[in-house]
């Protein structure tokens, strides 16, 4: 007796197949029948040293009334890159010319370096922080067009995290603040331990880096790369 099957059964047969191997490795298709697989792509970003300020401190700096002028979309919904910089004045007046700033203001104004950054200023014990989290932070001076910042706190190195919405985070089976890692492909591949997920219905799939991480794994030479728990 033989058998025949319809061309839609066979493709049927493989997707399963091939859904089912990367499902079981962490991985991500397209596929939206198996309630296991998520159609978002993993995005790795690297998150270059800026500043966040609250409405009240960016009015001390650009003055009273000041708006932040959007110059490019972030790839969170919402969140920009903006016209204004300044000036990050560190011990023995070392400085950090043009730290951007991003969009929107916050509630409290914080800075994110990357360890070379902290090593250019000087400053001592700046450490590895979610944002947010600048209790007992160092501070430091910010000089803008209209007047000069004392920061007492808020200096942190902003710890490698990712951004994910609620059925991003049934898929990987975590919750916010749970911990991942992320493997990086390629010639200098590396496997980072330590990445917080942050959870909110309105986020994309996205990791954030540093520069000193992205370098040191050779994130601008791979496409490879994958997050697990």
């Amino acid at each position: 007796m033989s058998l025949s099957l319809s061309r839609s059964a066979v493709e049927a047969v493989v997707r399963s197949v091939v859904t089912t191997r990367l499902a079981s490795r962490g991985g991500c298709t397209s596929c939206t029948s198996c309630p296991r697989l998520t159609s978002s792509p993993l995005v790795v970003n690297v998150s270059a040293r800026h500043m966040h300020l609250s409405q009240a401190d960016l009015e001390v700096l650009f003055g009273p009334g000041h708006q932040l002028t959007p110059m490019r979309p972030l790839y969170q919904d919402g969140h920009f890159a903006a016209e204004e910089n300044v000036t990050l004045i560190g011990p023995r007046s070392r400085l950090i010319s043009n730290l951007r700033i991003l969009g929107p203001c916050r509630g409290h104004t914080q800075i994110e370096l990357a360890f070379t950054d902290v090593v250019s200023l000087g400053i001592d014990d700046v450490p590895i922080r979610l944002s947010g989290d600048i209790a007992g932070t160092p501070g430091a001076y910010v000089m803008g067009p209209k007047g000069v910042l004392q920061l007492k706190e808020g200096v942190i190195r902003a710890a490698m995290h990712v951004h994910m919405n609620t059925a991003d985070a049934e898929f990987y089976g975590v919750a916010h603040r749970d911990l991942m890692k992320l493997r990086v492909g390629g010639d200098a591949g590396v496997m980072f331990t330590r990445v917080h997920v942050r959870v909110d219905p309105s986020y994309k799939l996205e990791v954030h880096m540093d520069t000193d991480e992205a370098n040191a794994c050779g994130l601008r030479f791979t496409r490879d790369v994958q997050l697990m728990k």
